[in-house]
């Protein structure tokens, strides 16, 4: 059976995360264990809170090196909000930068947006060559949560990016494709049947 771990490195919303992806029939581990991560026929990078945070807990696990070999070797990675933010050179929180992965180009800083945080549904742009969001509709709705974001659209699309982009009051990369890296600024477990999709059409290419 196809193999997914989801990695706790002690931030995201993880219990959620497991029931989604198990109901699209995969095998679902969560674990710190590394080997397993991996192991593993996919690797889901969750994440919750502040990036240099959510940096410290990938870092102290030594979590880093596994994930970028997964990518190198073209073993699928999918990361979400912040673990989606963490695959990026770095994020910039209160004046601080910190240094992420590195294995998406940019920065990932605050919103530029009369209202922060942007919570809730809101539609997405999703390119023609999407694998994930495949066989979605046009303006498909996904939820999010954050007050950060990576705003280089240009910058993942020179660098060979499939770019799902959403606005909040200005556009920002909702979802990037980018080898065997996907990552999501939207949560696909608190999408309902878009994100079930979404988490369908990963496991399809595992």
């Amino acid at each position: 059976m196809t193999s997914v771990v989801i990695l706790d490195y002690g931030s995201g919303n993880l219990r959620s995360a497991e029931r989604a992806v198990a109901r699209t029939g995969v095998d679902v581990t969560v674990t710190s264990d590394l080997q397993a991560a991996a192991a593993a026929d996919g690797l889901f990078v969750p994440g919750v809170g502040a990036y240099a945070a959510c940096m410290a807990g990938i870092e102290e696990l030594g979590a880093g090196p596994v994930i970028a070999e997964r990518v190198a070797a073209g073993k699928p990675v999918l990361g979400v909000c912040v673990g989606m933010q963490i695959l990026f050179d770095s994020g910039v929180e209160h004046g601080v930068e910190t240094k992420g992965l590195g294995l998406l180009p940019g920065v990932v800083s605050k919103l530029d947006a009369a209202r922060i945080p942007h919570m809730g549904w809101n539609t997405v742009d999703i390119p023609d060559e999407s694998l994930v969001l495949k066989g979605l509709p046009a303006e498909v709705r996904f939820y999010f949560v954050h007050s950060y974001a990576a705003s280089d659209l240009e910058g993942l699309r020179q660098a060979g990016g499939k770019v799902t982009t959403a606005s909040h009051d200005r556009p920002f990369a909702a979802a990037v494709e980018l080898g065997s890296l996907t990552a999501t600024q939207f949560h696909p477990e608190k999408s309902a049947d878009a994100g079930y999709a979404l988490l369908r059409n990963w496991v399809a290419g595992l």
